[in-house]
């Protein structure tokens, strides 16, 4: 099942007839989703309800953000993305003599230079970093250019919202608090993630993180994403595709991550978690950037699409 929040109340998908549907249940979209299987069943007879209803129909244009986030973590969960963006970062950001050391050793072993491939707690602790949940943009809103960066960056990620609250789960107590998944663009000031890299300062989110994220305006039902680790998705920027990419093998399951995350604190109903970038799904790993004025669309299989506009450079 796939919803939506409007001015108006929350809408549901009617594919049967390709339609969008006005919902009579009072509360907003993440209380439906807390509601579940029962929620999701009272929304399914009431769209067959309506079948014949033509004042029924809703105009899902008029959707926004989904809903209010009350917290991000965006975690990291594929080798191949980490060791593609550090090699793209130390060739195209870092002091020459490190950027032809790595290429050269790399040219000569056809091994992976050993600093650019992540460390033995990348398979052991999942990797995550505390986004600015205030700094979200809405599909179809302009993505202002950053004062602070010349490199812009966007990233398909695939997300979810909790449902429900967490306090030191089990990871299977964990996989049953996901409400819902969403497509998520994890914006990326990448030469100042360069210089929080060569300094070892406190991780991604000092600047090159917290500025904007975006999220799409349709969430899809767990029981609708049966395995997630099976979705795929594309970035298209003016209509062009650029990349393409899936979730598949990722280092770490989603119960895992949330007992990480819950452990000794309490995460809530409206905390998002973003699985992080799809592998090749950035473009820092194309070495190809975007510039202002294009519109980067972003589009997960069974999900929608999230497209927003960049706006001029400072």
């Amino acid at each position: 099942m796939k919803l939506r929040s409007t001015p108006a109340g929350v809408i549901a998908e009617d594919p049967e007839r390709g339609r969008w549907v006005s919902l009579p249940q009072t509360g907003d979209l993440l209380s439906l989703l807390a509601g579940g299987a029962e929620a999701r069943a009272e929304i399914a007879d009431h769209i067959e309800s309506v079948a014949g209803n033509e004042s029924a129909a809703a105009d899902p244009s008029a959707a926004g953000l989904p809903f209010k986030p009350r917290s991000m973590r965006a975690f990291s969960l594929w080798e191949s993305h980490y060791e593609g963006s550090a090699r793209m970062l130390v060739k195209r950001f870092f002091p020459k003599p490190v950027a032809r050391a790595a290429a050269g050793y790399e040219r000569l072993t056809r091994r992976t230079f050993p600093p650019l491939k992540p460390n033995k707690r990348f398979y052991e602790t999942p990797a995550f970093y505390v986004g600015n949940h205030t700094a979200m943009l809405a599909d179809g809103e302009l993505m202002p250019w950053p004062s602070h960066t010349r490199y812009l960056d966007f990233e398909l990620e695939l997300a979810f919202v909790l449902a429900r609250p967490l306090a030191d789960p089990s990871p299977a107590e964990a996989r049953e608090a996901v409400g819902g998944w969403f497509v998520l663009n994890d914006w990326s000031a990448r030469e100042v993630q360069a210089e929080e890299a060569r300094h070892g300062m406190f991780g991604p989110a000092v600047k090159s993180k917290t500025f904007a994220n975006s999220i799409g305006c349709d969430v899809l039902s767990p029981d609708q994403l049966a395995d997630w680790t099976k979705a795929r998705g594309r970035v298209r920027v003016d209509g062009e595709v650029w990349c393409e990419g899936t979730t598949a093998e990722p280092a770490h399951d989603i119960g895992e991550m949330l007992a990480h995350a819950a452990a000794g604190e309490r995460l809530d109903a409206g905390d998002i978690v973003s699985t992080g970038t799809m592998p090749g799904c950035c473009g820092l790993e194309l070495d190809r950037w975007i510039r202002p004025g294009q519109t980067v669309e972003l589009e997960i299989d069974g999900i929608g699409t999230l497209a927003n506009r960049i706006g001029a450079g400072a």
